[in-house]
């Protein structure tokens, strides 16, 4: 008998449960169960077993008609090999965007034991902060590259843009725009790559997704420059206003021309006082192992730095165990008393190596001395070495021509 609506209604429960079979599509049933509920099923074969798919209940929304053409959707795909089922109970059961988050800052460092932790620590502040906010209740699974893109756009426009209160660390003030959303869709581009290889998502939805990129800043300090930073650094020590550390940190930055987080973070076991150089690990060098040598003046600095039995940084915040906290406010200090509101850290960085060409260096000590692993990393500063080969042109023209 052919399913209808007044056959539907008509039934009435009993005791135990019915089923009304369609008689024009094999495998359509309705189950009339004897709560009174009536619910549209159908039955199918993938290979040798034997499936339930489960429609929806009568009326809620399901009318006949609806239900027997989903049923045929379905039958439809079983003959195709298609387990519809299996993909409902996989869509069910499919983490989450926040969920999987989760998963991957507690199982990834497992998996990618040279990522430094510093770079989980920057992958967790952006997946949490913007993409918990904006996909984190989609299945993992569903995702396509338009909500990547979708996501970025929200990032951009400042839609995740939030103070949020740390237990530690302050206020945090979440920002939004290019160089940010750039950052967050290559820190989940990192994610839904390790996910698909744990078997958690089937593709990675942010494979052709545009990823903004931050415009190059290159910020050269002149040696003056340099010095008002240093002067400063020390005038808010004496104050009180800084650590001392943290004045000593940024002149060994400025001497060295290493990254932030190798000073900052720096560990008494990496220094080498006898060979005058730090080592860094694999896990604490964004290049791998790395040896930064030591003038005099630099070891000078670390000698005098206090040292408890059991301390573990050379420039300790608060309490002497752990690393320095706060380092954006005092700073900002730092480059405020300098009268260079907008220096960034990294600039110091930057002007070493542009004060190296100027006194003659080549570009491959240069790039030693800063770390590079690869020569293109250091041919930024390749036009510092134009200038300095410009000057002694200019002067042997003058001489030339007879000039001053």
């Amino acid at each position: 008998m052919r399913l209808t609506k007044r056959l539907v209604e008509a039934t009435k429960p009993t005791a135990e449960e019915i089923r009304l079979w369609d008689a024009d599509l094999k495998g359509f049933v309705l189950r009339i169960f004897p709560s009174g509920r009536r619910v549209f099923c159908v039955k199918y074969r993938i290979g040798s077993r034997q499936r339930w798919f489960t429609i929806g209940e009568f009326g809620s929304p399901w009318t006949v008609e609806e239900a027997r053409t989903r049923a045929a959707s379905v039958l439809r795909a079983a003959d195709e090999g298609v387990d519809l089922q299996t993909v409902k109970h996989e869509r069910r059961h499919a983490l989450t965007v926040a969920e999987l988050i989760e998963r991957y800052l507690t199982d990834g460092p497992i998996a990618k034991p040279e990522k430094r932790a510093n770079s989980w620590r920057h992958d967790a502040s952006r997946l949490r902060r913007h993409v918990v906010p904006l996909i984190g209740k989609q299945s993992a699974m569903e995702l396509n590259h338009k909500d990547i893109e979708r996501m970025q756009a929200d990032i951009i426009a400042g839609r995740t843009a939030a103070t949020v209160k740390g237990k530690k660390r302050g206020v945090a003030r979440v920002r939004g725009g290019e160089t940010i959303a750039g950052g967050v869709v290559r820190s989940f581009s990192a994610m839904m790559s390790w996910a698909v290889r744990e078997g958690l998502a089937k593709t990675n939805p942010s494979i052709g997704v545009r990823k903004l990129t931050a415009p190059k800043r290159e910020r050269y300090l002149t040696t003056e420059e340099i010095h008002r930073v240093l002067d400063s650094a020390d005038v808010l020590a004496q104050e009180g206003t800084i650590p001392q550390s943290f004045a000593d940190a940024v002149k060994v930055l400025a001497l060295t021309g290493a990254r932030r987080g190798e000073i900052l973070e720096l560990r008494w076991p990496e220094v080498d006082f006898t060979r005058a150089r730090i080592i860094l690990p694999r896990l604490r060098s964004k290049t791998g192992e790395k040896s930064i040598p030591l003038t005099a003046s630099v070891l000078d600095i670390l000698r005098r730095q206090p040292r408890a039995p059991d301390a573990v940084f050379v420039f300790p915040g608060k309490g002497g165990r752990g690393p320095l906290v706060g380092v954006s406010k005092r700073w900002g200090l730092v480059r405020k008393r300098a009268g260079l509101p907008d220096l960034r850290m990294h600039d110091l960085r930057h002007s070493f190596a542009s004060l190296a060409v100027a006194n003659g260096a080549s570009l491959f000590l240069v790039g030693k001395a800063l770390g590079h692993t690869q020569a293109t990393t250091t041919e930024r500063y390749a036009h510092l070495a134009d200038d300095t080969i410009r000057a002694v042109s200019e002067s042997v023209a003058r001489k030339i021509l007879g000039q001053p």
